[in-house]
């Protein structure tokens, strides 16, 4: 959205401070002698308006009630089925706002990326170890630091690669990168874009690297899959510069936040956390994700795919509890669960006999694997409630727990996986619209509905059935 033309420098400098989240005060046109105040309370009006045309969220405009915290308005809002999803992606990304809604819910082919400030910084997430990227992987960083003018930032990992050094334009690219270290280095605040080069992996890969806000991502399509990633390479060009620009159709991908609470146990293994206190430094992930509660660790994470809960290497049947809202629905007895979002459900959940889901459908998918019943079939239940899993008293043996294929860990009695759906989405760049992307994407990489087609049939073939119907 764009920014107030009539605001004096002050204005200026409070929505810098702000983090550049700032909403359109006016349009084009418009009347620019404005003063502060007033260029506040239309921004008031305007982030109210865009609240209240997301799904399944509603603001107080009566009363204009909001409260103030870290420095930015923010609405109490209400859900009908979850928590409204953050309508802001980084410091400067945020939804269009939609004067066109039906029953609330905002149309897909709607949703649209605008920018509240030109982006500056980006982040180049690429698949290691791939030698076909490579090429590619400068001419990306080529074109956005040479021709856009943006900071660009990479893995340290990614710049001391030995395949590049083999390159010649390497070298004079190289002095203009920036770099960090993966859950060492804080970027939350630092990304205003992000551009994955690879396969789905690295747009899972490059979600975990923010745990609340996540930036716009543009993925090409790069790998061996390729179901997330929507943009050919060959026109990366136009497809960035559409995107730097703004305006651009955009599809919200709901997370889930998993809390895992552990029991501390004698002869347990330090926790994180502990070992932080004790030997100085550690990751940021362990920092921000794992806290103590009594005897208890806590340790929180944002799932783009899924949660699975497995029974590891032992030989006996995995028996959990499966509670909605602090109610038992069910046991599960065979080998596992999968918990999924709607874009996980393409993923494991699908092998596993799921049925796929658009990627804008608020609802979590709960998907038992092999269960030792012929009637659990897997359910959708509504985004927003609160699923908790944990081992059954009788069950013999303990789980596994794994998010998004990563930080698999060990899950005895005691111990419990708390669900529900994010605030925070990762908002990915489509390239037509969220809907045509969809089904393209199950054509092209899961082969939906494609088979050999029947043949027209001759005049023979119909003589011949008309002289049999007669007789």
């Amino acid at each position: 959205m764009e920014e107030g033309n009539g605001a004096d420098d002050g204005c200026k400098d409070e929505a810098a401070a702000s983090g550049g989240r700032g909403l359109a005060s006016q349009r084009p046109g418009a009347s620019q002698s404005r003063s502060c105040t007033k260029v506040d309370r239309n921004r008031t009006r305007n982030e109210a308006a865009l609240v209240g045309s997301l799904p399944g969220s509603s603001w107080d405009g009566m009363s204009g009630r909001g409260r103030e915290r870290g420095g930015s308005l923010s609405y109490s809002r209400r859900s009908l089925h979850g928590p409204s999803p953050d309508i802001h992606f980084g410091p400067k990304a945020c939804m269009l706002r939609n004067q066109t809604t039906v029953m609330h819910i905002q149309d897909p082919a709607s949703q649209r990326l605008t920018w509240s400030k030109p982006p500056l910084s980006v982040l180049v997430v690429k698949k290691i170890g791939d030698v076909r990227l490579l090429e590619n992987f400068l001419q990306l960083c080529a074109f956005l630091i040479e021709e856009k003018h943006m900071i660009v930032l990479i893995e340290k990992s990614v710049l001391e690669d030995p395949l590049l050094e083999n390159i010649e334009s390497y070298s004079s690219i190289r002095k203009k990168l920036c770099t960090f270290r993966e859950g060492y280095d804080d970027i939350s605040k630092q990304i205003d874009l992000i551009i994955c080069l690879g396969g789905d992996g690295t747009l899972l890969y490059a979600s975990t690297l923010f745990q609340a806000s996540v930036p716009p991502v543009m993925a090409f399509h790069l790998g061996s899959l390729g179901f997330l990633t929507p943009f050919k390479f060959e026109s990366f060009k136009s497809n960035v510069a559409q995107v730097i620009e703004g305006n651009a159709a955009v599809v919200l991908r709901s997370r889930l936040k998993v809390k895992v609470m552990k029991v501390q146990r004698n002869g347990d293994t330090e926790s994180s956390l502990l070992q932080l206190e004790r030997n100085g430094p550690q990751p940021l992930t362990c920092r921000s994700l794992e806290t103590l509660e009594g005897n208890r660790t806590a340790i929180q994470i944002q799932v783009l795919n899924e949660v699975v809960v497995d029974r590891g290497p032992s030989s006996y049947l995995s028996n959990v509890d499966l509670f909605l809202d602090n109610r038992l629905i069910t046991t599960v007895q065979g080998d596992g669960l999968i918990i999924s979002t709607p874009t996980g459900s393409t993923a494991y959940a699908v092998a596993a006999g799921a049925s796929m889901i658009h990627p804008n459908v608020p609802a979590i998918l709960i998907t038992p694997i092999c269960p030792h019943s012929l009637s659990f079939r897997p359910i959708v239940v509504p985004a927003g409630v609160e699923l908790t899993i944990r081992l059954s008293p009788d069950g013999k043996n303990t789980a596994w727990v794994s998010f998004d294929g990563r930080q698999r860990q060990e899950i005895r009695q005691g111990d419990s996986i708390k669900i529900t759906t994010s605030c925070f989405p990762v908002p990915s760049v489509c390239c037509h619209d969220p809907v045509y992307d969809w089904f393209e994407s199950l054509a092209r990489c899961l082969h939906w509905n494609v088979r050999k087609r029947q043949g027209w049939l001759c005049d023979t073939e119909l003589s011949t059935s008309s002289d049999d119907e007669r007789a």
